[in-house]
């Protein structure tokens, strides 16, 4: 465990999740080791876990509302999409990929 002041703390966590928010590995677990290795665990650091990560997800939706809103079907002029035809990614295909995920947490739930 190392003694870092807590703006060090929130300084090094944004620095983790900035470097691994997209690249395929867990961020969130990175965020958990590296808070344990710091000493910043507990309620706070949890919350601080969900803000940090709110802080991703807002990111994503600035840089691509445009594509975001597309898939609902609101346009603000012309709406770059990938792909072409019945390979254009579709608010209907992001709901059907997420039916599985939802079932299998429902059913594998701890009650």
């Amino acid at each position: 465990m190392i003694d870092v002041h807590p703006l060090g703390v929130a300084t090094l966590l944004g620095i983790v999740e900035g470097l691994t928010e997209f690249l395929p590995v867990s961020s969130t677990g990175h965020l958990i080791i590296v808070g344990h290795l710091l000493g910043f665990q507990g309620d706070k650091a949890e919350t601080f876990e969900i803000v940090i990560q709110l802080g991703s997800i807002l990111a994503v939706v600035v840089m691509f509302w445009r594509r975001l809103f597309g898939l609902i079907g609101i346009h603000f002029g012309k709406v770059p999409h990938e792909g072409t035809g019945t390979g254009r990614l579709s608010l209907i295909h992001i709901l059907c990929g997420m039916v599985p995920a939802v079932v299998l947490g429902l059913v594998l739930h701890d009650k």
